[in-house]
């Protein structure tokens, strides 16, 4: 068994639990991907990535998180029609969990919500298994961030597969049951808004801030 670990946004008005977390019930991993660097952009949270534009992801079941305090500040967005929900609280702009639908059932928290942060990510999920999405990265790549990561890729599969046949996807702690459909409002970028954090993204970034 796992233990509980708190999460919380910056200013501790949305706070939420992810039950028996481990490494066994957890995938933790480094992505460097253009969107997750224009989405902290967009929230104007640039100070969530690592130095070369790094989200440090830990990846759990749905079912594993809940919100305990502030769901009425959780909102919604996505950079395109079909792209990942990425949820945040609206009073600190702070992440607190990327999803697809429930079909697909995963939540990923940024590392640095956990209480005492990233460091307590580590005693809790252990250290991230790698990183991806490196071409991407701000500067140079970091070693091992770049091609394709096969290990991580099929640990990722394991374990949402095994969330779903375990019956991990609900409850949802964004979707409804009865329909799929979101539990908090979402919004949708619009080409030329998406269009515009691509300058604060990639190896070399033309806007800073």
């Amino acid at each position: 068994m796992g233990m509980d670990a708190e999460f919380r946004c910056r200013c501790g008005e949305v706070r939420g639990i992810v039950t028996d977390a481990s490494p066994r019930t957890a995938n933790r991993v480094v992505c460097y991907c253009a969107d997750c660097q224009a989405f902290a952009h967009r929230l104007g949270r640039a100070d969530l990535l690592d130095a070369h534009g790094g989200s440090d992801i830990v990846q759990v079941a749905p079912a594993a998180l809940s919100f305990v305090q502030g769901q009425d500040r959780i909102v919604g967005l996505r950079l395109t029609p079909k792209g990942l929900y990425r949820w945040y609280a609206s009073c600190c702009n702070t992440p607190v969990g990327n999803t697809l639908t429930p079909a697909v059932p995963f939540v990923g928290v940024i590392a640095t919500a956990f209480d005492q942060g990233a460091q307590r990510a580590d005693g809790v999920f252990g250290r991230p298994a790698g990183a991806i999405q490196g071409k991407h990265a701000v500067g140079q790549a970091p070693p091992g961030s770049t091609g394709i990561k096969l290990s991580l890729l099929v640990s990722a599969v394991v374990k949402i597969l095994g969330w779903r046949v375990r019956g991990k996807a609900w409850p949802h702690p964004f979707f409804t049951r009865d329909r799929d459909t979101p539990v908090y409002p979402v919004n949708v970028l619009s080409h030329e808004e998406r269009e515009g954090l691509r300058a604060y993204c990639g190896p070399h970034p033309t806007a800073h801030g």
